[in-house]
């Protein structure tokens, strides 16, 4: 066998390769630097510990195509080392505790088959104060490890995620989903004609569940529903083609979901979301479109804060001012981008008004993160107060999310006949 190398680093947001050629199961630390040297890649990262086993609060785990991630939530923050062994592929996490006990005996039971990375998961004492949590791998993976302080209802986190090598590119999932399609009609002779590309965006997701309701109902659920419903009745048409930021449980950064819709060239982007509010009685449908300077209402601005806190909520270690929330925006192709944003939002508000009371008869503006690509018009829409009991009664049901989404179609539909798509685009039909 040849030897093992190990390497401490301070920074927690730092990516390792986790396909280092070697083999042998886990073993203990020590044995490790003289056995395993180019082969296993150590990160030691030390915090406020240990911890025991009862201090464990929580275990979770949300298997998505994009990434896995396994979140350890504690009272304290923890104390541990992550390294990766190869022949078989795994990762094995140490943690400074003394029980095996609670959520972390239960985390092998969160696993499921559909997960694209773990194949394997087994919790188990290795030797005093440490307990090993071993991730056998269906490939090879890069692993980026952090730890969250306490926010909302989270107590401090210890997040795992599991990329791919090469991530999931949206742009050819999108031509991918266009082929598989059947043909609608046989196309015509003549000049190549444009597919306006929509992406939909369903808020919150994974560690950020969003709004909840008093039924129980949440935020992410309900979005995610719509969404995938208006993707179906998009798709149907035959001039347009639709792409979901996300087509599951899992947590997406605001400026993730952005970039989607830059990488795929979007046409337009609309984020559907299901308001709160501290009031019960708050009611009706609201779109908002991005503002250069201040929001238009103070509800408004106090929308915008809230929706870009999920990155902190779902889990982005953030360091200094985020670039993409405070950035000036006052360039010539942003004023257009959000003047051609307010007319699509007002075509989507005006049929909203058909299935639902509006909360504000026009659209409103604020300093949405999720709202920032400065070349593809974008709306957040607010469908419904999910706060609301009459409200949230309404979104879990199917009828009713079909009744949205076909709103929010026609919406579309309106603003494309008077603002037809940019002639270069990714898609395109003979």
């Amino acid at each position: 066998m040849a030897g093992a190398s190990r390497r401490r680093i301070g920074d927690a947001g730092h990516r390792i390769a986790a396909g280092f050629r070697g083999h042998r199961a886990e073993r203990q630390p020590h044995a490790a630097h003289s056995g395993w040297r180019g082969l296993a890649l150590v990160l030691a990262l030390a915090f406020v510990g240990p911890v025991q086993a009862d201090e464990v609060l929580a275990a979770r785990i949300w298997p998505a195509p994009e990434y896995t991630r396994l979140t350890l939530e504690t009272k304290e923050a923890l104390k541990y080392t992550l390294f990766t062994v190869t022949n078989p592929e795994r990762l094995v996490l140490e943690l400074e505790t003394d029980e095996v006990a609670g959520p972390l005996a239960d985390l092998q039971t969160k696993l499921t088959v559909e997960d694209p990375y773990i194949k394997g998961l087994r919790v188990a004492r290795n030797r005093p104060g440490i307990v090993r949590v071993v991730l056998d791998l269906k490939q090879t993976v890069n692993a980026q490890v952090f730890t969250l302080k306490p926010v909302g209802e989270y107590g401090y986190r210890l997040v795992l995620d599991l990329h791919p090598l090469v991530p999931v590119d949206p742009l050819a999932k999108l031509l991918e989903e266009s082929q598989q399609r059947p043909q609608l009609e046989k196309p015509k002779p003549g000049p190549v004609k444009r597919l306006a590309t929509i992406v939909i965006d369903a808020g919150h997701g994974g560690e950020d569940p969003g709004a909840i309701g008093r039924r129980g109902s949440r935020e992410k659920d309900i979005t995610l529903m719509i969404a995938r419903r208006l993707k179906v009745l998009i798709d149907a048409e035959p001039e347009m083609r639709a792409l979901l930021t996300r087509d599951g449980d899992y947590f997406l950064p605001l400026n993730v979901r952005v970039d989607k819709a830059r990488a795929v060239k979007a046409d337009l982007f609309v984020s559907i979301h299901a308001d709160s509010f501290v009031r019960r009685d708050a009611r009706g449908s609201s779109v908002f479109a991005l503002s250069e300077r201040r929001a238009t209402s103070e509800m408004a601005k106090l929308l915008a804060k809230k929706e870009n806190e999920s990155d902190l909520i779902g889990g982005v270690q953030l360091k200094g001012k985020d670039s993409y929330v405070t950035q000036t925006l006052l360039d010539l192709s942003q004023t257009a981008t959000i003047d051609h944003s307010l007319r699509l939002g007002s075509s989507v508000l005006q049929r909203l008004g058909t299935v639902n009371d509006l909360h504000k008869p026009r659209v409103e503006q604020a300093s949405f993160a999720v709202l920032k690509a400065h070349d593809v018009p974008s709306i957040l829409i607010e469908t419904a107060f999910i706060s609301n009991p009459q409200e949230e009664k309404r979104l879990a049901s199917k009828a009713y999310q079909d009744k949205l989404a076909r709103a929010i179609l026609e919406g579309i539909k309106d603003y494309l006949k008077r603002n037809p798509p940019r002639p270069a685009s990714p898609l395109a039909r003979n």
